[in-house]
């Protein structure tokens, strides 16, 4: 069984992350409305926001926040199927 995570991710704009995913699906996420409490609230702020690395199967950002990356695919498959 095959695990999905991240193989790629690059910032769109506002709190908006492009991700491919190594079951070859990709898309875009909108965090915007998932920044609540205290490990998630330094990311409201774009230049923070920005500063997300690829680590493990996911991406993360300095201060550890993160975010499933089923979660992350649940939410970039939504955003792609609103478009089609």
């Amino acid at each position: 069984m095959n695990f999905l995570h991240i193989i790629s991710a690059r910032h769109v704009s506002g709190h908006r992350l492009a991700l491919d995913f190594n079951d070859g699906s990709s898309g875009e996420a909108d965090l915007s409305s998932e920044l609540d409490g205290p490990v998630f609230e330094p990311l409201q702020d774009i230049d923070f926001f920005k500063q997300f690395k690829i680590k493990g199967s996911t991406v993360e950002w300095p201060n550890g926040a993160d975010f499933a990356p089923e979660f992350l695919h649940q939410l970039a498959c939504k955003h792609e199927a609103a478009l089609a």
